[in-house]
């Protein structure tokens, strides 16, 4: 056979379909490490931005604050303790802007993100009477359903609003709240509302 005979290049488009279909069976847990799920903070508006964008996010982002609930004192600790003298490096006026955001967005009052939520595999999944009939339960307690229904996030994003949501109080197992997120992705997505 020549190296250009079709007996060979049926055989390659064999083995390249056989070798795609092993990867389509993997589980998404075992191709994507199923690592814990980490926060998404908005960055602020207004001049406490330029303050964290001259300051902060040449070197980390700002994700990380999310698992935080710290007091004015502890907040100051925190950056002290992570930055080697950043009195010379942030002036006294940027460091009251970006401790009065840091008190305000995860101050003492609000609860810290989980460091620990790691997404179960779902093999089921809901229906929309499943998951109408929870997000009713679980969602409509705290705010209108509107809010989620106008919402158009992909299902990493959910998964972040669904763990925070939880953390403040709705009332979802493990299993139900990767339901919901496998179903707010799919029915709500991220195209625009129409």
């Amino acid at each position: 056979m020549t190296r250009n005979s079709p007996a060979l290049r049926t055989r390659g488009t064999l083995r390249l379909f056989i070798l795609l279909s092993l990867l389509s069976t993997v589980s998404l847990d075992a191709q994507f490490g199923n690592k814990p799920t980490r926060p998404s903070v908005q960055p602020p508006k207004g001049p406490v931005r330029q303050v964290i964008l001259k300051h902060c996010t040449m070197c980390h982002g700002i994700d990380d604050y999310a698992y935080n609930a710290l007091d004015r004192a502890g907040w100051n600790g925190l950056l002290e303790a992570k930055h080697t003298n950043v009195a010379a490096l942030v002036s006294d006026k940027d460091r009251e802007l970006l401790l009065d955001w840091l008190v305000g967005k995860f101050g003492p009052a609000t609860k810290p993100f989980p460091r620990t939520y790691v997404p179960p595999e779902i093999t089921t999944y809901f229906s929309d009477a499943e998951a109408n009939a929870l997000t009713a339960r679980a969602c409509v307690g705290c705010h209108n359903i509107d809010r989620v229904n106008d919402a158009r996030f992909s299902p990493d994003r959910w998964r972040v609003v669904t763990v925070d949501m939880r953390e403040r109080g709705a009332k979802l197992n493990d299993e139900e709240l990767e339901k919901l997120v496998e179903w707010l992705g799919r029915t709500k997505g991220t195209n625009p509302n129409q």
